[in-house]
């Protein structure tokens, strides 16, 4: 946050099943909020269960909290950054004309530094020179590449050379960080985060939860709507790992063990990106979840208020 301008938003990140968005809802209950989602698959409809997104969540006290960022793209369609950007912008500003305030929340570490560090994006053309660079290097040291500048959360990019080469293209034109002239939003940002051992608790009984709720049943829907399983499997470790197991090729204890490990192992590359974005500027206060959500709350009520936007 720079403190030589006004506080025009509230950020609140962290790792997946840490508990952000019923924190988020309580806040923006208190003080008059609306959500804006930085979840890189909620955007897409139809895909609930495996994007961890409740609806419901955004339920208090009678009514719903206003969300925007979600439900916008149909399955089968590839979202970008620069998009998030552009629709990000968009929504902001109709939260601020509504006279509420903007609270940003979400766990894609890239689409909240392109937020809060104020990138510079484009639209990624085919990049013929870059191409000719790229081709010279193997998988491993191309994966490496990639791995530096994103997470690596939806895994088809690194099974195809062709979908490794593209992703590589787009992230280089996603990682330019803002001018120092560049119009940035200037937030207070907050970060949940639990105890490691807590943490893996919590994401493998949210996992047995959703599974138990339909999550495979969701993925044979969209199948049967005519996503192809192999793009399928772009959306995320939820749907590569449910796809092969309703196609056959694992069975279910294998896809809930694999899966499990999977989403361990991304929550932990979420901690990476935030502290990175610490590195770079970014001024997380962190709330402990082991504090319990009525804490967090006050003291991020508290903090808000200091601040001047609550």
């Amino acid at each position: 946050m720079k403190h030589d301008q006004k506080t025009e938003m509230i950020t609140l990140l962290g790792p997946t099943a840490t508990g952000k968005t019923r924190l988020a809802v309580m806040l923006a209950d208190a003080i008059h909020g609306q959500i804006i989602s930085a979840d890189s698959r909620q955007v897409y409809r139809g895909m609930n269960l495996g994007t961890g997104k409740d609806l419901e969540e955004y339920r208090i006290n009678g009514k719903i909290i206003p969300f925007h960022l979600i439900d916008i793209a149909d399955p089968g369609y590839e979202y970008s950054v620069f998009e998030f950007a552009r629709d990000f912008r968009l929504a902001f500003q109709r939260v601020k004309n509504e006279g509420c305030v903007p609270l940003l929340c979400g766990g894609t570490g890239l689409y909240l530094d392109a937020i809060l560090r104020g990138y510079q994006l484009s639209e990624a053309k085919p990049d013929a020179g870059l191409r000719k660079v790229l081709e010279t290097k193997s998988d491993r040291e191309l994966i490496d590449m990639l791995s530096e500048m994103r997470d690596l959360h939806n895994q088809t990019d690194i099974g195809d050379r062709k979908r490794l080469l593209r992703a590589i293209e787009i992230a280089m034109s996603e990682e330019n960080p803002a001018a120092p002239d560049a119009v940035s939003i200037n937030s207070l940002v907050f970060g949940l985060r639990w105890e490691r051992d807590t943490l893996r608790q919590r994401i493998t009984a949210r996992l047995h939860q959703r599974l138990n709720q339909g999550m495979a049943e969701e993925v044979r829907s969209l199948i049967a709507a005519g996503i192809e399983p192999e793009k399928l499997m772009f959306y995320g470790l939820e749907y590569k790992y449910i796809t092969l197991y309703v196609t056959g090729k694992l069975s279910f204890r294998e896809m809930s063990d694999q899966l499990n490990t999977g989403i361990h192992q991304f929550a932990k590359r979420q901690m990476t990106w935030f502290r990175r974005m610490e590195r770079n500027g970014i001024s997380i206060h962190w709330l402990e979840g082991e504090a319990g959500e009525e804490q967090n709350f006050i003291r991020m009520l508290e903090i808000s208020k200091n601040a001047g936007i609550a």
